[in-house]
């Protein structure tokens, strides 16, 4: 009983930690403010003069990428949403401040260690279009060093918190039954991490796959993880975290570099004298090693490509049908009740299809991950 409280102590101690270090990282800014708002500590509330008409497009593109603040929703012509701090280092120096001083256009001005005038501003046009930027003395803009916490990063904070809670909560399941039955949510995580080792690395890593489980495993949870909650349309939730092709290209080099810092002898042998081929192929001009070696690169390129473009392709077919009601209902209120009730439907089925898509894709990109170990990992015969 007393070793049970301890291991349940310590998870709510690593839990603490990392939710802890969550509020100072998305919190603290240089006005030692978490959010200094007449409506809130932590929520901005935007009024409008006037109601504008809806631009899908723009809401679309607004949910799909980035950005330096999360929007939650929008009440009675008030935009409300959570301003996340922004991290820049520019001609030596780390600015931290929090991005509610640069909505609409609005521009933040600070002093460097010389108490000489910074200004940063987000153009909302041309080639630094919603990016922070310093505005030089000059008058010409300067794209800094960007760490900013944006919704993306924020919603991995989130995804790989709920992936640590859950993980913590398995292990200590098994500590505390030992080879029993699993249940709860040991019962759910099991299969799968059995799946994974027995369906996809074995068969496609050979004897060698013990090596490379604990990643296949890390990106299979990871992939599964973010598509689901990014199909949850509430804060902290819902952030197009494997529609952001920097956050898929990472993943791909990870393949990349394991497969080709693990590879063995035969594996670059294979590259570079592909066997079976007629010489002529190879010498003088070496068309087959050109295409092995442009195909190393292809494959993280597909794999980055694959993941970013199926999620994206979903949340906007998912979005574009809720559109359609407002779209129709500003030109007739008949319309827009007409083909609300099919628009809604349809979102369903489609948000059905993406919960299939979510777990399909972590499938394919962690297959695809095994048969590239296998291929640098076999044994020459």
């Amino acid at each position: 009983m007393i070793n049970n409280f301890f291991k349940l102590t310590d998870i709510r101690k690593t839990l603490v930690i990392v939710l802890s270090l969550m509020c100072f990282v998305l919190f603290i800014n240089d006005d030692v403010h978490a959010y200094d708002n007449v409506h809130s500590d932590n929520i901005e509330e935007i009024e409008h003069e006037e109601c504008e008409k809806l631009d899908a497009g723009k809401l679309i593109f607004d949910h799909i990428l980035d950005s330096y603040d999360w929007h939650i929703m929008t009440w009675k012509g008030k935009h409300i949403s959570v301003s996340l701090p922004i991290i820049v280092h520019s001609e030596g120096e780390l600015y931290v401040f929090s991005s509610k001083h640069l909505h609409h256009g609005h521009e933040y001005v600070t002093h460097d260690k010389h108490g000489g005038e910074v200004k940063f501003i987000i153009p909302e046009e041309g080639m630094y279009e919603g990016n922070v930027v310093r505005v030089c003395s000059d008058g010409t803009l300067a794209r800094p060093f960007d760490i900013s916490i944006t919704k993306t990063v924020c919603g991995l904070f989130v995804s790989c918190t709920l992936l640590v809670v859950i993980f913590l909560i398995v292990a200590s399941s098994y500590r505390k039954r030992g080879i029993k039955a699993p249940k709860g949510i040991q019962a759910l995580i099991e299969p799968l991490v059995i799946y994974v080792r027995d369906e996809i690395a074995k068969p496609n890593i050979g004897k060698h796959y013990e090596k490379y489980l604990p990643y296949l495993l890390t990106i299979f949870f990871f992939i599964i993880f973010n598509n689901v909650l990014g199909l949850i349309p509430f804060f902290p939730f819902g952030a197009n975290v494997t529609g952001n092709i920097a956050v898929t290209a990472v993943l791909a080099l990870f393949t990349f570099f394991i497969t080709n810092l693990t590879g063995k002898k035969h594996y670059y042998k294979d590259i570079f004298n592909t066997p079976g081929v007629p010489w002529w192929l190879k010498f003088p001009l070496p068309l087959m090693p050109i295409v092995e070696v442009v195909g190393c690169f292809v494959k993280p390129f597909v794999l980055a490509i694959r993941l970013f473009a199926n999620i994206t392709a979903g949340h906007i077919v998912v979005l574009g049908f809720i559109c359609m009601i407002f779209i129709l209902g500003e030109m007739s209120a008949a319309a827009g009740g007409a083909i609300s009730v099919v628009s809604l439907l349809l979102a369903v089925f489609v948000d059905c299809l993406e919960l299939l898509v979510a777990f399909i894709q972590a499938y394919v990109f962690t297959l695809l991950s095994a048969l590239y170990f296998g291929a640098a990992a076999k044994e020459e015969h």
